[in-house]
């Protein structure tokens, strides 16, 4: 079974403390875990940051719009428990409880009021509902990010050559290449030639002597 998104998540998460008692999160998400027969490589699924595994980062999404529609509440940190509005929602016997079954409640709506306000202030992305919100920030950001380099690139590559070499000489000093633009010595070859262009240089740390060779053609540049 594949990692279920955070609307998936509810149902069962409300079941696990349907008995009233205090719960602590991560007891939850063993429990949630081992229901829905995660892997251990599904358990090790990080969100694109890095920074969170996927399926405890739902949970906790789940968790969240739970307790904004008062079906559970917090007494404590990082503990659970399920609110007399929750048990009604249960006794219904729903085959699924997601957003749409929340925005029955006022709460829900107005958190959900609130978050929208907040967004619209920016220009907005387009939201996969299976995701929970942080996911669709990361998603969102690594799009931008793959879009904004794609951008620069064609950008660099429709420059002159003279403002490409210079911008390859700026990298390689930013990278301890060379003490100063003037380290790099005299161009090789002529702007717009068609051919490789090139410098000889001295590194910053060892004084020991580069040659560096540069081409847009072949798209990387060679260091020797």
């Amino acid at each position: 079974m594949s990692i279920p998104d955070y609307q998936t998540v509810m149902l069962p998460l409300l079941k696990a403390i349907s008995d009233r008692k205090e719960h602590a999160l991560p007891e939850i998400i063993e429990v949630l875990a081992k229901e829905f027969r995660l892997t251990d490589a599904e358990r090790r699924d990080l969100l694109p940051s890095g920074g969170q595994f996927v399926f405890n980062n739902r949970v906790g999404w789940a968790r969240t719009y739970l307790k904004k529609a008062w079906l559970l509440s917090t007494p404590k940190r990082g503990v659970l428990q399920i609110t007399d509005r929750g048990l009604q929602v249960l006794n219904e016997n729903p085959q699924r409880v997601d957003n749409k079954v929340l925005r029955r409640f006022p709460e829900f709506l107005e958190f959900q009021k609130a978050k929208d306000e907040t967004l619209s202030e920016a220009e907005p992305l387009p939201v996969a509902e299976n995701l929970d919100p942080q996911e669709n920030i990361e998603v969102g950001y690594q799009r931008i990010r793959k879009e904004l380099s794609a951008e620069l690139l064609s950008r660099i590559k429709a420059s002159s050559p003279a403002f490409f070499e210079r911008l390859v000489v700026d990298l390689l000093l930013k990278m301890g290449y060379g003490g100063s633009r003037r380290d790099f010595g005299e161009a090789i070859g002529k702007p717009g030639d068609g051919g490789i262009d090139g410098w000889k240089g001295t590194t910053r740390r060892r004084n020991s002597v580069f040659w560096l060779a540069i081409g847009r053609q072949v798209d990387f540049v060679f260091i020797c």
